[in-house]
């Protein structure tokens, strides 16, 4: 196994991280065609999940819908393994922040805040180049993967300028350290919860979704302003992010209300640009139980 996740990594990952765009892209052209017309790659998952959430859809332009997710999956993959080796500058020109400065105030007084996004557009990108636009110090908060070796470079190249990535596991020691710093912390909130019964149901794309109930009850727990950060794609290769306010007074705010803004917010995004949504995740995979209880 370390020999074969050698080989995988200084063979074939940092090589093709390496390369120029022009040849990344003509590289995700074939993958597409790989993903899309070879292999199939989870498209029954991929066109259940839009057929289910555009129900007003036709199945022509669901298929026309899927092409486009495909497209666009083939360049995350690509644009994601260019993080590898991607420099600084040009991690930075790629995603652009429009309004870091909306955080100022909240550094100023020495407040962390909380970050909500999804899967939308290119999530790994933003990673890379958060700490650099804010003030705050950055903080990703993740599931770490099986893989060990992976686990590792995984975190060293999304980390590489400045962004600290801590599992899932210790969220609570993150928010109840002190700092000399204040910190942003990141919550990817359209992750499906393991268990069914802990996590927040809301409708979501027509559905009943379960979703991570972390953003809001930190919020409330430690007083941390929550923002939504929208990921645009301007062209290829080419990002721009923009932060909107979901509450600076999270403990004002009813049960559920955080949890449904910041979903409300990225279905927006999804609504308006499908393509760019991880739809081959099992998004769905959870019935809502009945009598389900509130989340903790």
């Amino acid at each position: 196994m370390i020999v074969a996740n050698l080989l995988l990594y200084y063979l074939i990952i940092l090589p093709i991280s390496k390369l120029p765009y022009g040849a990344l892209y003509g590289l995700s052209d074939f993958l597409f065609w790989v993903f899309y017309s070879l292999t199939g790659y989870r498209k029954k998952v991929v066109f259940d999940n839009l057929k289910r959430s555009f129900p007003e859809k036709s199945d022509a332009e669901i298929q026309q819908l899927g092409k486009l997710f495909y497209r666009h999956f083939a360049d995350l993959i690509l644009e994601s393994l260019s993080i590898f080796s991607i420099s600084q500058k040009e991690a930075s020109a790629r995603m652009k922040f429009t309004n870091p400065e909306i955080f100022d105030k909240h550094f100023k007084e020495g407040r962390n805040v909380i970050l909500a996004g999804g899967h939308f557009n290119n999530w790994e990108l933003f990673a890379v180049a958060v700490d650099d636009a804010l003030k705050h110090a950055t903080i990703a908060l993740y599931k770490p993967l099986n893989n060990q070796f992976f686990d590792e470079k995984m975190r060293s190249s999304r980390g590489k300028y400045g962004l600290r990535m801590i599992s899932t596991r210790k969220a609570t020691e993150v928010f109840s350290t002190i700092t000399d710093q204040p910190v942003a912390v990141i919550f990817a909130t359209d992750q499906s919860p393991s268990n069914p019964r802990k996590g927040y149901w809301t409708k979501f794309l027509n559905q009943d979704t379960i979703v991570l109930f972390g953003t809001e009850k930190y919020a409330k727990e430690y007083n941390c302003p929550v923002y939504y950060g929208s990921i645009q794609k301007v062209k290829r290769g080419y990002y721009e992010v923009t932060f909107s306010l979901i509450t600076e007074n999270p403990q004002s705010c009813a049960y559920g209300e955080i949890t449904e803004m910041h979903c409300k917010l990225l279905e927006k995004d999804i609504l308006e640009n499908p393509q760019y949504w991880l739809w081959s995740h099992r998004r769905w995979k959870h019935r809502k139980p009945e009598n389900i209880e509130a989340a903790n």
